[in-house]
């Protein structure tokens, strides 16, 4: 889609790179104002339902309960798709994924296909391979295509292109799709990529989508979506070809009810989305004659196994969790490194990863519980990073390298002086000598520390610190005590 791909195994760590995106003030405007949009929208229709939390609990529950089972709906999919025509593979990993997908593309005789929007291809960069072969692959969501001619990278889950703005998207759509002449309004350019898209839609023989759901009591596959390039990438095609991650089954039809309520709401305040296609195999005379869908693992069997970090794979991909993070709000998606950005993307990209990559991603996080408080299915987003920060922890203090390792180091230090009356209170003392001449007075008389050497450094790099006090709370209340106060 984008010229350079986000990829958790080339990007650069998320200090680094939330460092840069702070200096683009035009990104964060139009970060904060669409996150601020959709929360207010979110936040009426949710008001709405007084059942809210009674939904969020059996989305819970559906969800638990499938990855308690996964590999029994999963082979129960596998049958019931089949029966009904369609043709069902099994991919390990990316690569294995890629190369079913470009296989079948060549055989349905197309070196074109459009696609409707699926962070699935997204995630193994499966546009690239396409192109490798000679296949080229047009969006067809709006965002998704912005950012495709944009040469781009996404950064919501649900709203790619949210860190665009309208007169942005109007210069990228004035110089690919040469319409000097074209106007600003929402209508415009519209137009412009409606009129775009329609001769794709009706020339290009194959299909490649996501879903959002496969539902294992009937091998039937759900998108959900709000323009109709969906459905017409869905029903136009003569071959169809989705590509989904194993953890999006659900055990029945009537399951649907929860999650469709669950999941307009909280991505996009929406009571309803638009457009909710639900096929199953192939039909003579309507829609494609070949369905295909690839399933893939892709790290996601070692994610279910982690007991704790299991729920992560409960995610419905709404994107309410980025909505009310503070973090990402601040700097917008592509920070993230990964195409899953946000609390979602800080625990479900390094676990993806198996842990080898993205680890300062579990440390993008203040920890204060607002993506818990928005989930839809009650994903206990960080409770997932600690356990996740203690994984890193223990990988990078392992063995002999664990022994040159500044940071922990520094925290067996502390340790030891905080097992200690006497060595807190001399580590007290030590510390007000040491800030004397870092200390600097505001007009009021309060010392501020503005920098720090090392590792502290990271701390007034973006804030002050205020100087310690003179009397400690400890001494404050020996001394209240003396007093018989």
């Amino acid at each position: 889609m984008s010229g350079v791909a986000l990829d958790p195994k080339t990007s650069p760590v998320f200090p680094m790179a939330a460092k840069a995106a702070l200096g683009d003030t035009q990104m964060r405007k139009n970060v904060r104002h669409a996150t601020d949009v959709i929360q207010s929208k979110r936040a009426r229709v949710v008001g709405e339902m007084p059942d809210w939390q009674q939904l969020r609990e059996a989305g819970r529950q559906i969800r638990q309960h499938t990855m308690e089972h996964l590999d029994f709906y999963l082979e129960q999919f596998e049958e019931n798709c089949t029966r009904a025509g369609g043709v069902v593979h099994w991919a390990r990993d990316a690569e294995e994924a890629k190369r079913i997908v470009t296989a079948l593309v060549k055989a349905s005789g197309s070196d074109e296909v459009i696609k409707i929007k699926s962070m699935t291809t997204e995630e193994i960069h499966l546009n690239d391979a396409l192109a490798a072969a000679g296949i080229h692959a047009y969006e067809t969501d709006l965002a998704e295509l912005i950012i495709q001619l944009g040469e781009d990278q996404p950064s919501h889950i649900v709203v790619p292109a949210l860190h665009k703005n309208r007169q942005q998207i109007r210069e990228i759509f004035q110089r690919k799709m040469n319409l000097p002449e074209l106007g600003e309004t929402p209508q415009d350019l519209a137009d412009a990529a409606r009129m775009f898209l329609r001769e794709k839609f009706l020339r290009v023989k194959t299909g490649v989508s996501g879903a959002n759901f496969l539902i294992a009591e009937t091998g039937g596959v759900c998108i959900v979506e709000s323009e109709g390039n969906g459905r017409m990438c869905l029903t136009l095609p003569e071959t169809l070809i989705t590509i989904v991650g194993i953890d999006k089954v659900l055990p029945r039809f009537q399951d649907l009810e929860v999650v469709l309520q669950l999941l307009p709401r909280s991505a996009t305040g929406e009571r309803m989305n638009p457009y909710n296609s639900i096929w199953t195999g192939v039909k003579e005379g309507d829609g494609p004659r070949a369905f295909h869908v690839v399933l893939m693992d892709n790290a996601r069997t070692e994610i279910l196994a982690d007991k704790e970090g299991r729920q992560t794979l409960n995610c419905i991909r709404c994107g309410a969790c980025q909505n009310a993070c503070p973090v990402y709000r601040q700097t917008g998606g592509q920070a993230y490194g990964s195409v899953y950005a946000g609390p979602i993307g800080a625990i479900l990209t390094p676990q993806l990863q198996e842990m080898h990559y993205a680890q300062s991603l579990p440390f993008a996080s203040s920890l204060c519980g607002a993506c818990y408080e928005v989930c839809p299915v009650k994903i206990n987003i960080p409770e997932v990073l600690i356990h996740l920060r203690n994984k890193v922890v223990k990988q990078n203090t392992a063995g002999i390298a664990g022994l040159f390792d500044v940071e922990a180091g520094a925290m067996k230090a502390m340790a030891m002086i905080f097992k200690s009356e006497r060595r807190f209170r001399a580590a007290q003392r030590l510390g007000r000598i040491a800030e004397t001449p870092l200390v600097r007075k505001d007009g009021r008389g309060v010392g501020w520390i503005g920098w720090l050497p090392g590792m502290l450094g990271g701390w007034t790099q973006v804030r002050d610190l205020q100087e310690m006090p003179e009397e400690t709370f400890r001494d404050w209340w020996e001394k209240r005590r003396t007093n018989g106060n």
